[in-house]
């Protein structure tokens, strides 16, 4: 039987944005896609670019940049789409580049200080990885995609 300490956390899915790093976990993940058009839906809520047309099915986008107020930045030929699925729904999310799935134990992952992650509300965060190359913010699809109580896809219907 094994250890708890060597008791694997999970596996996430690495992606930049901007200077950090962020992972989502893999069980969420249904697949990454290159950037393509995204048509862009009057009245939504100011982080959702849009919806595009991924084999007959209609996916709203959301671009974490606006979600966590950082900088705006121009699409590259890295620039991946994030197909993940919460509470059933599919949606994708704009990434700056897709790095890789990570496979993180429970010793490599600490609760986040408030104070630590400027510009994003603490509640978006699962935890921090430390890793020796670097730090990895892990989010919490289910939280980054509700506001109010109700899921932000409400307003794309």
């Amino acid at each position: 039987m094994r250890e708890e300490g060597m008791k694997k956390e999970g596996q996430y899915v690495v992606f930049r944005l901007g200077d950090e790093n962020y992972g989502i976990d893999v069980n969420h993940v249904r697949e990454i896609i290159t950037m393509q058009k995204i048509t862009e839906v009057p009245g939504t809520r100011e982080f959702i670019e849009g919806v595009i047309n991924l084999r007959g099915y209609v996916i709203p986008v959301f671009n974490l940049r606006k979600k966590f107020s950082l900088p705006e930045r121009e699409v590259t030929r890295a620039t991946r789409i994030v197909v993940v699925e919460v509470e059933g729904e599919a949606v994708g999310i704009i990434g700056d580049e897709v790095y890789e799935v990570l496979r993180l134990a429970r010793e490599e992952i600490e609760r986040p200080s408030p104070s630590i992650v400027a510009g994003i509300d603490s509640e978006y965060i699962k935890g921090i990885a430390k890793l020796e190359r670097g730090l990895v913010i892990l989010l919490d699809l289910e939280r980054v995609l509700q506001r109010e109580g109700r899921s932000s896809l409400e307003s794309t219907a």
